[in-house]
């Protein structure tokens, strides 16, 4: 027999199917997504435990397995789904922005890394190689860290971009913890990179430092490694 949390799903569906997510309040956006790993029972006071304990949509989808099974109710498998939603949309963003297959500026380099960065909690960086007529040839991950921290290989970027034939690269990286702007330790790297790819006849066009949908172009901003 039908219960009476089983009519309230289907209507809690039925409104998301007829009018997307815009007006569903953060706990309601929880409270039907928990309808997929929560069988049979009131998702309600979980969706607000959580947002309770993390403060908003986000943090929850953020936070770390662990975590999310801290609070009641919290299985390991509602935390993998909780967990997976940032990463679906990283997913669904950058075969969007893959559709871009040449750089013709910084702007189309920020619209191109932006979404491969979507909830990523570490300091990540990204190298995107450059063939002779600004196409795209690879993007790369060659170095990662804890929070605002990564330690960046020259030798490894270098062999990344000779693996490819690219003559010409672009950085990509991001403060999880901070802003897009550039550190002086951020400036140091790139003037190192610059001169160490220069030397093998690779040119570093631009460094771009992202914090959550912000970036900042090094080379559009003046900070114009290896041009003093």
């Amino acid at each position: 027999m039908p219960s009476e949390h089983d009519g309230h799903r289907v209507r809690l569906k039925h409104r998301f199917l007829k009018t997307g997510l815009d007006d569903f309040e953060p706990h309601n956006v929880l409270e039907l997504l928990l309808f997929y790993s929560v069988p049979r029972k009131d998702t309600n006071p979980l969706a607000h435990r959580l947002i309770d304990r993390f403060g908003s949509i986000s943090n929850v989808f953020d936070a770390k397995p662990e975590d999310l099974m801290k609070v009641e109710g919290i299985t390991e498998n509602t935390a993998a789904l909780l967990t997976m939603i940032p990463q679906l949309s990283r997913r669904y963003l950058e075969e969007k922005a893959d559709a871009l297959n040449a750089i013709s500026g910084f702007e189309d380099i920020g619209a191109y890394v932006l979404p491969k960065f979507v909830g990523r909690t570490v300091e990540t960086v990204m190298l995107i190689s450059l063939d002779n007529k600004n196409k795209i040839v690879a993007c790369n991950i060659v170095a990662e860290g804890e929070n605002n921290n990564a330690t960046v290989s020259k030798r490894k970027i270098m062999e990344e971009a000779i693996k490819v034939n690219a003559t010409k690269v672009v950085l990509a990286h991001n403060h999880p913890m901070g802003f897009a702007v550039p550190s002086p330790e951020d400036v140091y790297m790139t003037e190192e990179i610059y001169g160490f790819l220069k030397s093998v006849g690779i040119e570093l066009i631009d460094h771009i430092v992202i914090a959550e949908d912000d970036f900042v172009s090094m080379a559009a901003s003046g900070i114009f490694f290896g041009k003093k």
